[in-house]
């Protein structure tokens, strides 16, 4: 079952269930969805890693926006910004334990022949690639870094 059709059996449920949260954040993930196919001009249905890459993008924000609330001491406001990143990572895959991800960067720094500095940017998106959601941006970068700098 592709993530939208899941998605829309949830928001069913929850609309049974009566769980507004739940509602309120599977409707920001259909709306986010819905405007990405109208920006990229067609109504058919876009690429599952779109959609993985708009997932992850509303969580790492819900999680921002909990951080700065936990900084001001709005903890209540925390609370629901942390529910609904944990709702919406439900839609993503498994997260790579950080050694399952260093051995897929090893693997694409020796198929590349990456040396030096100059080289992360192919690593990082040959890496990106490869795991698909399964990983976030700022980590693969972090090891990379530091693999390509020892």
């Amino acid at each position: 079952m592709k993530i939208e059709e899941k998605i829309n059996e949830s928001i069913k449920d929850s609309m049974k269930k009566k769980d507004n949260l739940r509602l309120d954040s599977l409707r920001a993930i259909k709306s986010a969805i819905l405007i990405e196919k109208t920006k990229s001009g067609s109504k058919d249905d876009i690429d599952e890693p779109v959609i993985l890459k708009i997932l992850q993008k509303m969580v790492k924000q819900r999680n921002d926006s909990a951080k700065i609330y936990l900084e001001q001491k709005r903890d209540e406001l925390a609370n629901v910004e942390i529910s609904q990143a944990d709702i919406i990572s439900e839609f993503l895959p498994a997260q790579l334990s950080e050694s399952d991800l260093s051995e897929i960067i090893d693997k694409v720094i020796i198929d590349i022949g990456a040396d030096s500095m100059k080289d992360m940017g192919k690593v990082i998106s040959g890496v990106t690639e490869k795991v698909s959601g399964q990983a976030e941006g700022r980590v693969i970068a972090e090891i990379v870094k530091r693999k390509l700098m020892s």
